[in-house]
């Protein structure tokens, strides 16, 4: 596996992934909203410090007696606060309904414009057919000054100090910040500030603050008529982008939504690791037919289907070796009851020749053992693993040629017919592996063929291959892939006549298997009997192999049915 599969497919990769993902889209959403909720509380801030001031101009305007009065007195107004304000009737303006229900709460609406910076301040005045508005580019000094004033003429109309004062909290409603009436001598000021109090001038202070609770701030100390008495305005909180409070807030959010997106990677991971130790669990308890479902191609899944698998090899191999055992108990008994019976006729018998063919008889019967524990244990040596596979680029003429120089030594009455490929064809195999293939399916088809045998072998789009036929009856479709089956018997021909063990094909199988390729049966077009053939890639093999599959499956499906 390559590394850029490996790493799209290793589930720690990503789980990092998408915890950086997820802190990412964590962090933009935390800035937007933040930046949404200072859009907000800036707006909310611009419209609460311009109440008050918008208020006591709305004040002024109502109490003059005539319009000329009215427009001189928003002149002068004008020239104070640094731009000009206005009258316009309410219908000329489209406000939305919030803004309706500002005017209807007694409170200013601001309409702010980021290009080119400016806003434009709009309070219904109380005749309610009518608002007061005037654009702002940027908040000085003057304007402070000028609310300073506009406040000096609103109390200028209560004489006494005790209305001065009820009017200052009555206007501390409007105001975002508190009014109050305070004595020059109350306040901390320095010589130079109490000289501008003395001359009429406005003082203003700057309050910095290194508490994390709170904000920077002003204070606007305007002198008034009446002596050692000076308006405290405020102290009036600047804005602040970031309070505490606010950042508290992102924080949790932001742990929040971390938290579901880390939980939206885990339980993913945790549901499949339940699935395994369910499956686990069913296993433990003696359920061999449990098959874990666990979808993907991370490591997770890989586990899965080592486990499905494994599950699948161990059940396989328990009934196969319930199925050895009955087959070899069975084959067992016959060599066994021959040799006992030539025992006892060897007892039995005075006759010297007889002695002799009885004895004759044992050894056939003790070399008939022989051959079948040999087979047994090459089945079982193939049943418990992968072999070690020594390979090697095969020349599959010289391999056919020598099968066939083999099988003609035996001395039967039976033509064997070699059609090997070209001298230089080869394919990759494990030689004695391949050969043990050729061997075992000439030897089956030596004991049913009638007149010949062809053993053929090639190289075909990718693939190698390697075929026997015979002229025998041949093998019924339904019965093809029990033959692969150990110790099956799909007639009663196997006797001393046409010896085997019913264990050769399984081998067959099991070698083909390991050779990553098909082990298949059919008819000869040729020859009419059965044609056995073995195909696998002639390229190297990978020698991991996790577990049993589907050639043994489908032969025991079958022959179970």
């Amino acid at each position: 596996m390559s590394l850029v599969s490996s790493l799209k497919h290793s589930i720690f990769v990503r789980i990092y992934g998408g915890l950086l993902i997820v802190c990412l889209c964590v962090a933009l959403f935390a800035q937007l909203l933040m930046d949404t909720i200072n859009k907000e509380r800036v707006q909310s801030y611009r419209e609460n410090m311009a109440t008050g001031a918008f208020y006591l101009v709305s004040e002024g305007i109502s109490r003059q007696e005539s319009e000329s009065q009215r427009e001189y007195w928003l002149s002068d107004a004008s020239s104070l606060f640094g731009s000009s304000f206005r009258v316009l009737p309410i219908e000329e303006i489209d406000f939305s309904s919030s803004e309706l229900r500002r005017f209807e709460d007694g409170k200013t609406v601001v309409r702010y414009v980021a290009q080119p910076t400016f806003a434009d301040v709009y309070h219904r005045l109380p005749d309610g057919e009518s608002v007061l508005t005037v654009r702002i580019s940027q908040v000085t000094e003057q304007q402070v000054r000028a609310m300073a004033v506009f406040l000096l003429d609103d109390l200028s109309y209560y004489a006494r100090i005790s209305e001065k004062r009820d009017r200052l909290t009555q206007l501390s409603e409007k105001f975002a910040f508190p009014l109050t009436l305070k004595g020059i001598n109350t306040l901390n000021l320095d010589s130079d500030q109490l000289a501008r109090l003395r001359r009429d001038e406005v003082v203003i202070l700057f309050q910095d603050t290194s508490s994390s609770q709170g904000s920077s701030s002003i204070k606007i100390i305007v002198p008034s008529e009446i002596n050692d008495m000076v308006v405290m305005m405020g102290p009036v909180p600047l804005f602040n982008w970031f309070p505490l409070n606010l950042i508290i807030s992102m924080v949790l959010i932001s742990m929040f939504l971390i938290s579901l997106g880390v939980y939206a990677l885990i339980f993913p991971l945790e549901r499949k690791l339940q699935l395994i130790q369910v499956g686990v669990n069913e296993v433990s308890e003696g359920n061999l037919d449990i098959q874990v479902q666990v979808i993907g191609q991370d490591e997770i899944a890989r586990l899965s289907a080592t486990f499905n698998a494994m599950t699948s090899h161990i059940k396989r191999l328990i009934e196969s070796q319930r199925e050895l055992t009955r087959a070899v108990s069975h084959e067992l008994r016959t060599p066994v009851a021959r040799i006992r019976f030539a025992v006892d006729m060897l007892a039995d018998t005075e006759d010297e020749d007889s002695r002799f063919q009885q004895r004759d008889f044992i050894d056939e019967d003790i070399e008939s053992l022989n051959g079948l524990i040999d087979e047994i244990l090459t089945y079982a040596k193939l049943e418990e693993g992968s072999p070690k596979l020594d390979l090697e680029s095969v020349n599959l003429k010289e391999l056919i040629e020598q099968v066939v120089r083999e099988t003609n030594a035996l001395g039967k009455d039976i033509k064997i017919v070699g059609n090997p490929p070209n001298a230089k064809v080869t394919a990759i195999a494990d030689r004695r592996y391949l050969h043990r293939v050729i061997q075992n399916l000439a030897g089956n088809a030596l004991r049913y063929a009638e007149t010949t045998i062809v053993i053929s072998a090639g190289v075909k789009k990718g693939d190698a291959f390697v075929m026997v036929e015979d002229d025998g009856h041949g093998i019924p479709e339904a019965d093809r892939e029990k033959v692969f089956i150990p110790f099956a018997r799909l007639d009663d021909s196997r006797t001393r006549a046409s010896g085997g063990y019913g264990l050769g094909l399984s081998i067959v199988s099991r070698i083909a298997f390991w050779f990553n390729g098909i082990m298949s049966v059919d008819e000869s077009p040729d020859l009419g009997g059965a044609r056995f053939t073995m195909t696998w890639p002639i390229k190297p093999l990978t020698q991991t192999i996790s577990a049993d599959q589907i050639t043994q499956d489908q032969s025991e499906r079958s022959f179970e049915s």
